[in-house]
């Protein structure tokens, strides 16, 4: 039964295989026996193998062994997660934090203390998966609106019976495309129809906004978003994600979220790696700076080849292809060039839409990037794309 379930994936172009690094994260890695420029790393400021980052991990592994051994409200807290609430909490700006082994946790356990049955869910119809499981999980009655679109949004809002309790669901920034959510007129609109807003800012964190406090910075929104959620696995290169808010409702999520209450605390040592990241993107700026410059330098050589991008304002940087098949032919092509660069597919992205997803840190360098547009050139004329 599961050999016939994988062949139709294999039929369809849709199977998926894991493969290993022989190495750790970087702009050049090792894969299957090659060398090659990774571009598909959310590590977007290279903190995952800062000596700071690693020697925090080894020292909290040292003192506080390698498993919390417990869920946090039992014997599960230890001062190094209390230690990345308190950074996390000053960082944004706000009363409190509380941490989660992944934003996958954090998203389940967190909509559902927003929104429960009898409720209205409006959600990006490209939100990420977790997302959409986590306002199905509450019991609401979900909508999706069409991608960035606040007519429609607007729409479905007025046309809800009065008095309805309804949360607004979306990404800051969407990880298939690269775009940034409307948050201002998402704001708007909340406080309109007295709605609740939901941000997962999990690519925006440590990018985003004058000093890398995310999408709700860049848009200067901090004041009229009292919480939000944020993951610690991407530029802040460790493991786990956030929500930060007012206290009071920190103290609600802790006493009432399911994934948090129920999971073993994250390992001490992903805590103090990531208060330890932190710690480098506040007083090391120029590496957001970097990953700007490689964005800009990136997105226009690919432009200029004749590859279509999404409306991408990140360094996330799709090149849309379409077709499956056409889009796993390009990434092989990619990877005989010294380029791992992999198709993404459906379900992952909607039908049609089938895409290489690029994405550039700061550690890449000019070289680096003369070397993937070559590459990009090449393995485009091979699979006919240019």
């Amino acid at each position: 039964m599961f050999q016939q379930r994988l062949n139709k994936l294999a039929a369809q172009h849709l199977s998926r295989h894991l493969r290993v690094l022989g190495s750790a994260t970087g702009p050049v890695v090792e894969l299957e026996g090659q060398r090659v420029l990774l571009l598909a790393s959310n590590d977007y400021l290279g903190l995952a193998t800062h000596p700071d980052v690693i020697r925090a991990a080894v020292q909290a592994t040292q003192q506080y062994g390698t498993g919390a051994g417990s869920a946090r409200l039992i014997s599960g807290t230890l001062p190094p997660h209390q230690n990345l609430e308190l950074a996390l909490a000053q960082f944004k700006g706000t009363g409190a934090a509380l941490t989660f082994g992944s934003g996958y946790l954090a998203n389940l356990g967190t909509i559902p203390t927003l929104i429960g049955r009898g409720g209205l869910v409006l959600a990006d119809r490209l939100c990420h998966a977790s997302l959409l499981d986590g306002c199905k999980l509450s019991g609401a009655d979900l909508r999706v609106y069409r991608h960035r679109d606040v007519e429609h949004l607007q729409a479905l809002l007025a046309r809800r019976p009065n008095g309805r309790r309804t949360l607004i669901v979306t990404d800051g920034l969407f990880s298939m495309d690269g775009d940034l959510a409307p948050l201002p007129d998402l704001v708007g609109l909340a406080h309109r129809y007295e709605a609740e807003l939901y941000v997962d800012d999990a690519h925006g964190t440590g990018i985003m906004g004058s000093t890398g406090r995310g999408t709700i910075e860049h848009f200067g929104l901090e004041s009229r978003i009292p919480f939000h959620m944020g993951t610690l696995g991407k530029a802040l290169g460790s493991i786990g994600a956030y929500v930060v808010g007012p206290v009071t409702f920190i103290d609600y999520l802790m006493n009432t979220s399911r994934s948090f209450i129920f999971t073993t605390a994250p390992p001490p040592a992903s805590a103090a790696a990531a208060a330890s990241a932190l710690k480098v993107l506040q007083r090391d700026p120029d590496r957001r700076t970097r990953l700007w410059a490689n964005r800009e330098r990136l997105a226009s050589g690919l432009k200029d080849l004749g590859f279509q991008l999404t409306a991408s304002v990140s360094p996330i940087m799709p090149i849309l292809v379409g077709e499956t098949q056409k889009a796993v032919t390009f990434a092989e092509q990619l990877f005989k060039e010294g380029v791992y660069a992999p198709a993404i597919r459906p379900p992952t992205v909607p039908e049609s839409t089938s895409r290489i997803r690029v994405t550039i840190t700061s550690e890449h360098t000019p070289t680096h990037i003369e070397q993937a547009l070559g590459a990009f050139e090449r393995a485009g004329k091979t699979a006919r794309l240019l």
